[in-house]
């Protein structure tokens, strides 16, 4: 039997713990980040120290989403706001430059000097948003994250560092592997197609032709005439393999499968590509890492290439 002292020490116990684990909650910095990837980073960085929120989930196109009542209220409510720039988030930036004029609001990409960023075919004046595909490229972009998390939190800069440290290490891995399974493609092979323009940074930095049946916004729509361009290209190069991408409709890539058939040529799905979202929380591809993982391990077997079933760490599904 418990006796009243002992019950009334275990309460006090519990209330103790719970105002401890109320206080910590309310002194972690408040962070909202557009996409998963920048999150992520933050997640990384801040480790207990922050709470972040990621407004476009898997699947969720960044080019087409516009922020809800509810997101209005996390970035007026947050300490700090973070979003790629570059036009990635076109139909927020205006919102987005408006929140910055009276707050702690970072575009991370935007930092990242122009002569390593690519054109925009799609708009004049515009850079390619795309920066994640590179990790070499997104690191720069995690730095310019852990300047923000210490510009409105200074206090914590040792953390910060250490974690900032430890989160650029595991990216060097993960170029390393990269670099390694994507070189074992035979050369004539190195063509990825898919339904728009979001792997030119990958292309430029592992040596592959890239071509989008949409340009660099999924916005812009593609054309009988383009998916008959394609066709062709898909039959004079001897091209098997495209990919479909897990934020954008496939409708494009069956109608180019069905007229590469049409023309006497097969040809097959090399898998789904991690695009502008990464995979479901909790799992390996909802991560930085497994997401870029899983599109080089996808896309080196598909094309001949060399690489472990199960990817660079074995957590692939």
């Amino acid at each position: 039997m418990i006796t009243k002292t002992t019950f009334l020490v275990i309460v006090t116990a519990v209330s103790m713990a719970l105002s401890a684990s109320w206080a910590a909650a309310l002194e972690r910095l408040s962070v909202v980040a557009t996409t998963g990837m920048i999150a992520d980073a933050v997640s990384n960085i801040g480790g207990d120290l922050v709470e972040v929120q990621a407004l476009m989930g898997p699947g969720v196109d960044p080019h087409a989403y516009r922020q809800t009542r509810s997101d209005i209220v996390a970035l007026a409510n947050a300490d700090l706001v973070l979003w790629n720039g570059l036009y990635l988030e076109a139909q927020m930036e205006d919102f987005m430059i408006g929140l910055g004029k009276g707050g702690n609001v970072v575009a991370v990409a935007e930092a990242v000097p122009e002569n390593l960023l690519l054109g925009s075919e799609d708009y004049e004046g515009r850079f390619d948003p795309h920066l994640w595909m590179n990790p070499n490229l997104w690191a720069r972009v995690v730095v310019n994250v852990r300047d923000a998390l210490l510009n409105v939190h200074p206090e914590s800069a040792d953390a910060f560092n250490e974690n900032a440290a430890a989160y650029l290490a595991q990216m060097g891995d993960l170029s390393r592997y990269t670099n390694e399974v994507l070189s074992s493609v035979p050369v004539e092979s190195r063509v990825v197609l898919s339904a728009h323009d979001a792997f030119n940074y990958f292309g430029n930095a592992y040596g592959f032709e890239v071509v989008g049946i949409q340009g660099i916004s999924t916005e812009s729509e593609a054309g009988l005439q383009r998916i008959g361009a394609l066709v062709d290209m898909l039959v004079e190069k001897n091209i098997r393999a495209v990919f479909v991408e897990t934020s954008v409709s496939d409708r494009n890539i069956q109608a180019l499968i069905e007229g590469a058939a049409s023309a006497g040529h097969e040809v097959v799905i090399g898998g789904a590509l991690f695009s502008d979202a990464m995979g479901e929380p909790g799992t390996y591809e909802g991560t930085y890492i497994g997401m870029i993982d899983h599109n080089a391990t996808t896309i080196s077997a598909a094309l001949g290439g060399m690489s472990p079933e199960e990817g660079m760490q074995g957590l692939l599904n």
